[in-house]
């Protein structure tokens, strides 16, 4: 089983990362990469810009990346009640390539981190509704609110058992999705 697990962020220090390099860990005999988007850093996408050029190498090296997976797991941190910047442009560019949609079908589980209290509900809705429309395939969600209450960084695990618990329940879920899929 390949496990792809992007972190949504761009920042060096990203709490979404660590969530997301954290829960691909409790994968069993799979295959696991971490992912954030700065190898995918692109221009800002618009229309002119495309049809100039076409769209970015990144975008493709990222939509392979997808397409390499079997499984999915997205940390997305919330800006202002929805994506990062960096994660919106390099959506937006996978989106333009031809033939294709953004996430293949391919089972997710999409999570999200924030220092706050909502622990990014608004990401999490924004995504939930409009990733189904670019070939998302959400399977679970996990919101951890009060990161650094409920994140141990020395450890890096969550700390908080109740949300760790959550997590590795929903963890064996996606892990049995694969191997259903596998016969």
């Amino acid at each position: 089983m390949k496990v792809l697990a992007i972190a949504g962020s761009n920042s060096e220090v990203s709490m979404n990362r660590q969530l997301v390099a954290y829960a691909s860990s409790l994968f069993e005999n799979a295959e696991v990469e971490v992912i954030d988007l700065n190898p995918f850093e692109m221009p800002i996408y618009k229309h002119e810009r495309e049809l100039a050029g076409g769209v970015p190498q990144e975008a493709h090296d990222f939509a392979s990346k997808i397409d390499g997976a079997n499984l999915l797991l997205v940390s997305l941190p919330e800006h202002n009640g929805t994506y990062s910047t960096a994660f919106k442009n390099v959506f937006d560019w996978v989106s333009r390539i031809k033939d294709r949609t953004v996430w293949n079908e391919i089972p997710m589980f999409l999570m999200s981190a924030s220092p706050g209290g909502r622990g990014g509900a608004g990401v999490l809705e924004a995504a939930s509704k409009r990733f189904p429309f670019h070939g998302g395939n959400i399977v679970e969600t996990l919101s951890l609110p009060f990161f650094n209450d409920n994140f141990d960084k020395a450890a890096q695990q969550i700390s908080n058992e109740e949300k760790n618990s959550e997590l590795k329940e929903k963890i064996k879920k996606m892990a049995a999705i694969e191997t259903i899929l596998e016969k």
